[in-house]
């Protein structure tokens, strides 16, 4: 989901995976760098009747075995190339070449200034599945870059109980947002660097990015935007977040039971699971859900996924409840286009605000605490970013140094923001603490909220007062049940929460 979306492919900061620490590589054979990771690509196809599934003995081993080796796809773009021999100090250099990263180069650009996009594969196609509300998309008059859009979205609460979300949904077009991002960054005049920044040093009115072909950038600022990496932007707090861990395939199937004009956000029912009661206790406790994305009636894309979770879930478990899941709805793949395999963390602290390097998307911690959605956030903010630097830098005032990044990040993150985020932060703490049972009676109040409440909520548009208002409208629509269990298991995150808020100001 973009929005659950997704990870960097190398994660050796996590912490363990419920008893081990894994490295997630979204691509089986690629040596991405700098991008949030979601899919890997297989050109060969094979055949697996996942309803014959006694072979697998509760594993998803033979389903692996559909995934081939990746194959890259490029643009095929004629990049302006950086030249160090110059020792030319740009205005701005931007660490990351996903969405937010050449979001904030274009628009910086087409303001005269001169920027440097650093990224060791400048070209490669983004291999996210991003999926977004189209309103979202339609805002930032991005409707183009949508490759496949439902009229609505559907949630099953369980077995009885369904909601019909009548908010249309949309897959982006990869390829077609990188091209046209892409397109204006060159037209504007970015220089582009196919390198890993390695090491970052200050001096009072610029900064010595040091790249690990030996080259040396020279920025007036410098922004990170490598996603979970984390590559530059510092953090003094304790990272604790919570997990959401995914695997998800694009599929060919002989046929399967949705409604190809309606995307499923998410499938909590498990009558799947009623042969195997020891998987089945184990979703009980962490539940996980299924989202499907059906393109026509025999190519869907289907993603088994733990909300959150710490610590979380471990893949094979993920994959082990898909494939019966799969089995019990009858569903037969018979050859998988792509697989990803996906960790977001999700909370935790914000990084030193302010600091030196500036910071956007998932290393400047602006991933929705309770959901996970972070590309139509960051896709928002980039302008709010490349205003401030062009203000700052550009203008009359010609701030430099800690000065400058200062300003950006105020402007980044507000204290209506920061509010916020802690608002969602106490949402994510209350799921974390929330059975099967516990999930589904929250979900069914949420989505019987006013679409105004529920869709303020998953994209970020809701700030403190309203939240507030949210929240009681969440806890009338609740049962009886569902309002005990709030006041029990959210009591401590509340506190936490109004503590935080008193200790943050301006």
């Amino acid at each position: 989901m973009d929005t659950l979306l997704k990870t960097h492919n190398k994660l050796q900061f996590l912490h363990p995976l419920h008893g081990f620490a894994e490295k997630v590589s979204t691509l089986s054979s690629s040596k991405l760098q700098n991008h949030e990771i979601r899919f890997g690509f297989g050109p060969k196809r094979s055949h697996l009747k996942l309803g014959k599934i006694s072979s697998l003995r509760g594993s998803s081993s033979a389903l692996l075995e559909l995934v081939q080796e990746t194959k890259k796809e490029n643009l095929e773009f004629e990049l302006p190339l950086y030249d160090p021999s110059k020792g030319l100090v740009v205005d701005l250099a931007v660490v990351g070449g996903g969405p937010a990263g050449l979001a904030v180069a274009q628009q910086v650009s087409e303001a005269g200034l001169s920027v440097c996009s650093i990224d060791p594969c400048p070209k490669l196609i983004w291999p996210n599945n991003y999926g977004v509300w189209v309103d979202e998309f339609e805002a930032m008059d991005l409707l183009d870059c949508l490759d496949t859009t439902w009229s609505g979205a559907v949630v099953y609460i369980d077995e009885n109980s369904t909601k019909e979300l009548g908010r249309p949904y949309g897959r982006v077009n990869r390829k077609q947002l990188k091209s046209k991002m892409m397109q204006k960054c060159i037209s504007n005049g970015v220089k582009f660097h196919q390198a890993k920044v390695i090491k970052v040093i200050h001096e009072e009115t610029k900064s010595f990015l040091i790249c690990n072909d030996g080259v040396t950038v020279q920025a007036s600022v410098v922004l990170d935007a490598t996603g979970f990496s984390r590559c530059l932007v510092q953090y003094d707090k304790p990272y604790n977040p919570g997990y959401q861990v995914a695997y998800g395939i694009l599929a060919e199937v002989e046929e399967h039971p949705f409604d190809v004009d309606k995307m499923v956000f998410m499938d909590w029912r498990d009558s799947h699971l009623d042969q195997n009661l020891e998987l089945k206790a184990r979703n009980s406790k962490i539940p996980t859900f299924l989202y499907a994305m059906p393109f026509s009636s025999n190519k869907i894309f289907l993603e088994e996924t733990s909300l959150v979770a710490r610590p979380g879930l471990l893949m094979e478990d993920i994959q082990e409840r898909m494939v019966a899941r799969l089995r019990h709805l009858g569903i037969k793949v018979k050859s998988i286009e792509e697989d990803e395999r996906c960790v977001i963390p999700m909370g935790g602290p914000l990084p030193v605000l302010p600091q030196r390097v500036v910071g956007i998307g998932g290393t400047a911690g602006m991933v929705h605490p309770s959901t996970g959605y972070m590309v139509a956030r960051t896709l928002a903010a980039a302008p709010i970013v490349a205003r401030s630097i062009v203000e700052y830098l550009g203008s009359e005032k010609s701030l430099l140094g800690n000065e400058l990044s200062g300003q950006v990040w105020k402007d980044l993150w507000p204290i209506e923001r920061r509010r916020q985020r802690e608002f969602f932060c106490f949402g994510m703490d209350v799921l974390l603490r929330l059975d099967l049972q516990g999930t589904r009676r929250f979900f069914s109040a949420f989505f019987d909220l006013e679409p105004r409440y529920w869709h303020g909520f998953l994209s970020s548009r809701l700030f403190l007062r309203e939240l507030l208002f949210f929240g009681l409208s969440l806890f009338s629509h609740a049962s009886n049940t569902c309002r005990i269990e709030i006041m029990a298991k959210g009591t401590v995150p509340l506190v936490k929460m109004i503590n935080n808020l008193v200790k943050d100001s301006e």
